[in-house]
């Protein structure tokens, strides 16, 4: 198993994370709302809104997921926050940086991943909308456009919190 290296930036990272007040806070709506399209749309057993903090990853908006946050060290999303593009792993069995994750070798059967990193309008990525299944899949161009304009209303809620409805 590989663990993610820390983003450059990972100090303001971390601050802009913190900024939000996000963490630890209860389920909203608005996220939850984004995470069961997501499930539907795409047919995923978990859809997840992460955000990646210094040890752990943390849930806010989770479908399929009986827990509400894993360790850092573990995460996939901890890889996808290193780049802009959306992140696929079609089948983590055969990728050697998650073969031998104990998400992937235990509950819950990683096979499938896709993360789309949330990124600030300033660039720093706090964490991600993926789509996990038990099964190797694949995205095409379409779904991957999805999946992109998905994360981008997510973005939006935790970019402009003076916007937001009161749910």
């Amino acid at each position: 198993m590989h663990i993610a290296a820390q983003p450059d930036d990972e100090a303001a990272r971390l601050a802009a994370l913190y900024e939000l007040l996000i963490l630890d806070t209860p389920p909203e709506e608005r996220f939850d709302k984004i995470a069961q399209f997501a499930a539907a749309e795409f047919d995923m057993p978990i859809v997840l809104v992460t955000l990646v903090d210094a040890n752990r990853q943390w849930f806010k908006a989770r479908v399929g997921m009986p827990v509400c946050e894993t360790g850092r060290d573990v995460s996939f999303c901890a890889h996808a926050i290193l780049r802009d593009e959306i992140m696929v792993v079609d089948d983590a069995l055969q990728d050697p940086r998650f073969a031998d994750n104990p998400l992937v070798t235990g509950a819950p059967h990683i096979r499938f991943y896709a993360g789309a990193p949330l990124a600030l309008p300033s660039g720093l990525r706090l964490g991600t909308l993926c789509l996990i299944d038990r099964r190797p899949r694949t995205l095409d161009a379409m779904e991957l456009a999805i999946l992109g304009t998905l994360r981008d209303l997510a973005v939006m809620e935790l970019a402009h919190p003076e916007e937001r409805a009161d749910d």
